[in-house]
């Protein structure tokens, strides 16, 4: 097991109604003026916004509103958010919404606590931020896991440039849960939250590690909860305890934990950062679910007992010791199987993808052929191409 440090600072309030208490919780930092910050207009018609400003004004906290956040959270927006603030004298940052409004918030949030840089070179890996906004948030989507990450993820849509970062003060101060927040999310979207969610345990399951039985026995866990607590929510969309099992895995898989003493790199996502870069309208959970079956098909064999092990823990494979290979190819079957089940893309055609973008798409998630990613089996330019065809 290698050194690690784990930290998980953000407060969870879970439960029925306690997007309710959010005025007192704002109020506990000692804020000022609240930026209340949402994505396309559903947090206003569904009324959440409502009861959120008017908690806030029961505590006697001024307030200033910016919606307008799509899937894949844009620059410009971020620039927006930054400038409203800094006129405003906002002190305090509130997301409600998905990951997106939330990684959003958070950039918002460093931007403003960090005048002197501009806020891109943070994604760009160019700079830290020394400090950031308070802020909490209040989460509407199990997916991203944004609200318990150190993860900052932000498209620049002028060069298709989708880059993410971590750092300390991408952590929220708190987040609320309320599983019944989540009950109008539609079958397409809850399909791609069950993607993400395992797909942040999965990826640190097969970073480079040893002896961390107990890290995989969580991480096991997570992924079970999730394929099964997920296809609950999308035959009843309703389900107070399938929503609350998928909700909590969302901020299990993404907060550290289920990588503790493993090398840590979400290699899948950077191949998938850029489609949807490429892409905006494609969700990042079906750019995963059409991407790593191909990635896991490719590297195999350089993990072979990793991907033994979670053929049997994950998905009650028998390991079939004379044929491992044909073990671990099953295994990857089924969980293709079950993307299908579920309503998601097993390719990158499927996306709307086009064949002569592949190269471009190789091109920049190696940046420029400069960059190979770190793994079991590391990947260099030629590797990512061919794991884009592989994925076509």
């Amino acid at each position: 097991m290698d050194n690690f440090i784990y930290d998980a600072p953000t407060r969870v309030y879970f439960g029925k109604k306690e997007e309710e208490n959010v005025g007192k919780y704002v109020a506990a930092f000692g804020a000022k003026k609240v930026l209340v910050h949402y994505g396309s207009g559903s947090a206003k018609k569904s009324g959440l916004l409502d009861k959120v400003t008017a908690a806030l004004d029961a505590e006697k906290i001024a307030w200033v509103e910016l919606g307008g956040v799509k899937a894949n959270p844009e620059l410009p927006l971020v620039r927006q958010g930054i400038e409203l603030c800094k006129k405003e004298g906002v002190d305090f940052v509130l997301a409600v919404g998905g990951g997106s409004v939330l990684d959003s918030s958070k950039a918002i949030a460093n931007g403003v606590a960090n005048p002197d840089v501009d806020v891109w070179d943070f994604n760009l890996g160019k700079a830290q931020p020394k400090a950031t906004l308070k802020k909490g948030c209040i989460l509407t989507l199990s997916a991203a896991g944004s609200e318990m990450s150190n993860s900052c993820v932000i498209t620049n849509p002028a060069d298709g440039d989708k880059r993410g970062y971590g750092s300390p003060c991408n952590r929220m101060n708190f987040a609320i849960e309320n599983p019944e927040l989540t009950y109008s999310v539609n079958a397409y979207q809850t399909a791609c939250g069950i993607v993400d969610i395992a797909m942040h345990t999965i990826e640190r399951y097969f970073c480079p590690g040893s002896d961390t039985q107990l890290t995989d026995s969580l991480a096991e866990a997570v992924i079970r909860n999730i394929n099964r607590s997920g296809v609950e929510c999308l035959k009843n969309p309703e389900n107070y305890e399938a929503r609350a099992n998928m909700m909590w895995a969302s901020s299990l898989a993404h907060n550290g934990l289920t990588q503790c003493g493993r090398f840590f790199q979400l290699t899948v996502h950077q191949f998938e950062h850029e489609v949807s870069g490429m892409y905006p309208e494609v969700a990042h959970g079906a750019g995963l679910a059409a991407l790593w079956c191909s990635w896991a098909r490719y590297v195999y064999r350089d993990s072979l007992d990793r991907f033994l092990q979670y053929a049997r823990n994950v998905w009650n494979v028998d390991i079939d010791f004379e044929h491992k290979e044909e073990t671990v190819l099953k295994a990857i079957s089924m969980q293709e199987d079950f993307y299908r089940s579920i309503g998601m893309p097993t390719s990158l055609r499927e996306l709307g993808v086009k064949e002569e973008d592949l190269e471009t798409l190789a091109f920049k998630c190696s940046r420029g052929k400069t960059r190979t990613l770190a793994g079991y089996k590391p990947l260099a330019y030629q590797d990512m191409l061919e794991i884009y065809n592989m994925a076509f």
